[in-house]
């Protein structure tokens, strides 16, 4: 641990980090996004803030190693105790393999950038590659196995803690339930895919039981701002199950080919047959979201891992929320297609 002393904060299976609470919703990345971020090289690294489709889009390929970690300090959202919050920006993975850039090979400089010496920095809660939003990190490895605990005991109970935002090109037919769904990952031509399974076959086959939870928030121009609440764990399980309602994320061009429209009417397409490939969008919504389809066809994963939820500091008290404001990408389409948060 380094000589943090949170140890001597852990009370009866719960951790304390002194004076930590929520994360105050701020602009961009975070609180240093546009002092650290608009220099004058800023452009290869992010989308302007101007006129560009998706401003604010991080292009992970073009950073180096120094600079990935400029973009990742000034995510930070909340820093206390042994805890560290940032608001990952879309495309970035969190792992990978040997040699890659990701956010878990430069979690050694970071510690140092963040002034944690050498206490190293462990991953708790993040979101996926694709997904923008929350990244939990703990100093202290106790804290951070007795948060992992926390997380899968909510789970276990079917407790949300995790919340995302998305948009979703079409509105589902009910404004509030819970999507179950078997899933297994295939793979076709060394490609991981999600597959909803035709039955729920035993677990040791590859098939799991997923469950999210999710609630219509805002309507608009055949679009829908979602809160999504995942009760279980699997790879792009959000995704697959918003195709399953035959509303795709926006920007989901692995899975939104699974959804057919003839006559105006969606159906799913057989997976298995069903190739990925950029999603096509309607030239209606192409002129709100005022995109070309080329434009279109870059468009990144609307899908935003805004608000955790973790144990308050006494037994008794509310849970903490920890929360990461939206990219300016997101914000911009909801203001194209009138969505407004509630």
């Amino acid at each position: 641990m380094g000589g943090y002393s949170v140890l001597d904060h852990v009370w009866r299976g719960r951790w304390w980090a002194p004076g930590l609470r929520a994360a105050r919703a701020v602009a961009g990345f975070g609180k240093e996004a546009r002092r650290q971020l608009q220099s004058p090289d800023s452009s290869k690294r992010l989308g302007s803030l101007g006129n560009q489709p998706f401003p604010g889009l991080l292009q992970p390929e073009n950073l180096s190693r120094g600079e990935l970690i400029d973009v990742l300090r000034a995510s930070v959202v909340d820093q206390k105790g042994p805890l560290v919050t940032l608001n990952k920006p879309q495309g970035l993975p969190v792992t990978g393999k040997p040699g890659e850039l990701t956010l878990f090979s430069v979690l050694p400089e970071l510690s140092q950038s963040l002034g944690l010496g050498e206490r190293e920095l462990h991953v708790v809660q993040a979101s996926e590659k694709d997904t923008s939003g929350l990244v939990l990190l703990s100093s202290c490895p106790q804290t951070a196995s007795r948060l992992q605990k926390f997380f899968a005991h909510s789970r276990r109970s079917q407790r949300p803690t995790v919340t995302y935002w998305a948009v979703t090109d079409g509105i589902p037919a009910t404004s509030e339930g819970k999507i179950p769904a078997a899933l297994k990952l295939e793979h076709f031509d060394g490609v991981g895919l999600v597959m909803k399974s035709p039955s729920r076959k035993d677990i040791l086959e590859g098939v799991k039981r997923t469950l999210s939870h999710f609630r219509v928030v805002a309507t608009g121009s055949g679009c829908a701002l979602v809160q999504l609440q995942p009760l279980t764990v699997f790879p792009n399980q959000l995704q697959v199950h918003m195709v399953l309602q035959l509303c795709p994320v926006l920007g989901d061009h692995k899975y939104s080919a699974r959804v057919g429209t003839v006559l105006g009417q969606r159906f799913l397409l057989p997976a298995e047959s069903t190739k990925s490939q950029r999603q096509v969008l309607d030239e209606a919504l192409l002129r709100r979201l005022c995109l070309t389809p080329s434009q279109a066809a870059q468009m990144p994963l609307h899908l935003h891992l805004h608000c955790l939820q973790i144990p308050g500091t006494r037994p008794t008290d509310a849970p903490i929320e920890l929360l990461a404001p939206l990219p300016s990408y997101f914000s911009r389409t909801l203001q194209h297609l009138g969505l407004r948060q509630q």
